[in-house]
């Protein structure tokens, strides 16, 4: 297991569409509410059978975040999505590679006809 930073403080921008957090190695990633919808580590995205692409949430917003232990988090989104947990681990990756995650996301929209506009999901492509 990778050692990562310990997140020493998480916060939602006024707008509720990004998540920055802070490390103790004074390192910080921003991580756009989509994206931590849409990569969900709950069994909507992961635990049914195929992996799914989730289409829809642009514009979808943090409602929530709280603590569960001391290893992840609970966020809420305005969809009414609520059921992941983002441990520690997960947001730090989440946060590291944001950029090429958001670009994987859009060429597996790209690929199962969906997009980030309109609702929907589909099994990921092989």
């Amino acid at each position: 297991m990778q050692h990562i930073p310990w997140p020493t403080r998480l916060t939602v921008d006024p707008a509720r569409t990004t998540l920055t957090v802070a490390y103790d190695d004074g390192t910080r990633h921003a991580v756009g509410a989509e994206l931590l919808r849409v990569l969900t580590p709950s069994a909507e995205r992961t635990g049914h059978g195929a992996r799914q692409v989730i289409g829809g949430k642009k514009g979808v917003t943090i409602r929530s975040i709280e603590p569960v232990g001391r290893y992840a988090v609970r966020i809420g989104f305005d969809d009414g999505h609520d059921s992941g947990l983002y441990t520690f681990e997960t947001l730090h990756r989440l946060g590291a590679g944001a950029d090429s995650l958001f670009a994987e996301y859009e060429a597996e929209l790209a690929a199962v006809a969906l997009t980030r506009d309109r609702p929907g999901s589909a099994p990921a492509p092989r």
